[in-house]
């Protein structure tokens, strides 16, 4: 298959298939030796990020929880 005509078919599932193919594309690079290691204004805002989470342990929404409503927000 060519790169033209995946992008077709890609373009013709629905927004939650789509995301549902983002996710598992982007698990499958993050399980690759090698990843890509994050740029240095990416590593500052998530080395702030851990600071503000180490900050308020209680704060925030575990992921699995948001993904959950966003996924029936689509619905």
């Amino acid at each position: 298959m060519t790169s033209s005509t995946l992008r077709k078919e890609i373009l013709r599932l629905t927004t939650a298939e789509k995301l549902e193919l983002v996710e598992e594309i982007w698990d499958s690079i993050s399980e690759e030796d090698g990843s890509v290691p994050p740029t240095p204004a990416q590593r500052e805002e998530l080395e702030h990020r851990l600071a503000e989470a180490n900050a308020d342990p209680n704060g925030g929404i575990p992921w699995e929880e948001v993904r959950d409503r966003i996924r029936q927000r689509m619905r």
